[in-house]
């Protein structure tokens, strides 16, 4: 009856928009599980459970990255990976995450939060399935955090395989010809399983970093690339790879991941694999205007990070910053793509009236090209294991702040 009620105008109308729809969803099955070169494919439901539909406002990436101004890291906590299961949070010495220290961190003037994320501490089987409760515990966090009206990173962290050796299945990544199979199935599952989770209800507030500091673990060139070392392009070639895989697989998922705004990073998120030669690329992207570039920047390392190193902020350090800042903006930021400094930050030597003019002058510097500075925050300006860096700033527990003149400087020189 309802056949034949129809005007056959209306029949074809109606078929084709099924047909279309049918074909959309298909064509996501077909690449979820065949890109998976036959491993299986399982994710619970639950953990799909999504929020409605939310308006991706349109706007380019560099007018984004004005909008977030400065970022604050969650670090070492949902990138914990002492334990496996919900306690891993807490794995490194960090208290649990609550809604009243992302409050806390957003009433500080903070416009953008990184959360730092590993993944394969997670998984529930062989085929890389992540526990629901670890993605809803992820997602908890995330919507403290735009609901705030913040800015959210969200990447995969300390994922990177330890060793250039063949990887046990599921154990991550590295990025090399021997291991990129291993690699590309990690790569794939984890971002098809975190864009199906994120891919509607979450507008261009939340953005995806497809990896942190993807580097050659254990290998000589491990933070440094040298454009004579074949394995250091061979580094490169896989990341590259890896880079366009991930960006397909978020893509695929549709809904606002069709456009939603992705981080791009090269080997050990440093300045120096950008500017050693042509061996990194940027993805090619099915978006128009989406792709941002992560790098970090603890410099100069003698001041940042090197412990005894200097404690004093002389003018070769602000030359240093100012050259590397220039060279960025060269590259990347004059041809419309911005950077985002997804770490900066200069350890505690007890010398924070010098720390101060770094800040200062590394935010002015960042922001007058239009760059995001993302503060690293480990937790501890305390810190008693000598191989960890100082970089604590949030008293979690407190929900205070350890340098409030140094976080002052930042949001106050980050407003432009």
């Amino acid at each position: 009856m309802y056949n034949i009620l129809l005007s056959a105008k209306k029949k074809g109308k109606i078929m084709k928009k099924f047909i279309k729809k049918s074909f959309v969803l298909i064509f996501l099955s077909i690449f979820i599980l065949s890109s998976f070169a036959g491993e299986k494919y399982s994710f619970s439901k639950k953990a799909l459970k999504d929020k409605k539909s939310v308006t991706f406002n349109d706007c380019t990436a560099m007018e984004l990255a004005q909008k977030m101004k400065c970022g604050w890291n969650l670090g070492n906590t949902l990138d914990a990976n002492g334990k496996t299961g919900l306690e891993s949070q807490e794995s490194w010495g960090q208290p649990l995450t609550t809604k009243e220290m992302i409050d806390a961190v957003a009433a500080a003037g903070f416009k953008t939060i990184r959360i730092p994320c590993s993944w394969a501490n997670h998984f529930v089987d062989s085929n890389y399935t992540i526990d629901t409760a670890w993605m809803a515990r992820v997602k908890e966090i995330v919507d403290w955090c735009i609901a705030d009206g913040l800015y959210v990173i969200l990447n995969d962290h300390h994922d990177n395989f330890e060793r250039e050796s063949l990887i046990p299945k599921g154990k991550g990544y590295y990025p090399s010809s021997l291991n990129y199979n291993e690699s590309m199935l990690f790569t794939k599952n984890v971002w098809a399983q975190i864009s199906l989770a994120f891919n509607k209800g979450y507008d261009e507030h939340l953005i995806f970093e497809v990896f942190n500091e993807p580097r050659l673990r254990g290998h000589e060139h491990e933070w440094w690339y040298n454009q004579g070392c074949t394995v250091c392009k061979d580094g490169a070639s896989n990341l590259n790879k890896l880079n366009q895989l991930a960006l397909n697989t978020i893509r695929a998922s549709g809904k606002n991941n069709a456009k939603r705004f992705v981080m791009i990073t090269g080997l050990a998120a440093s300045i120096n694999s950008y500017q050693a030669d042509s061996s990194w690329k940027l993805p090619k992207d099915s978006a128009e205007d989406r792709l941002l570039i992560s790098v970090h920047l603890y410099t100069p390392y003698s001041f940042a990070m090197e412990n005894p190193g200097e404690t004093v902020f002389m003018e070769k350090h602000a030359g240093e910053l100012a050259y590397n800042f220039d060279w960025l903006n060269e590259k990347f930021v004059k041809n419309g793509l911005p950077v985002i400094i997804g770490e900066f930050g200069a350890t505690n030597k007890n010398n924070t009236e010098e720390r101060m003019k770094w800040f200062e002058f590394f935010v002015k510097e960042s922001r007058k090209y239009n760059m995001v500075p993302c503060l690293w925050d480990n937790g501890d300006p305390n810190a008693k294991n000598t191989f960890e860096e100082k970089f604590g700033f949030f008293n979690r527990k407190e929900e205070s702040w350890y340098f409030p003149e140094i976080i002052d400087i930042i949001v106050k020189n980050s407003e432009n």
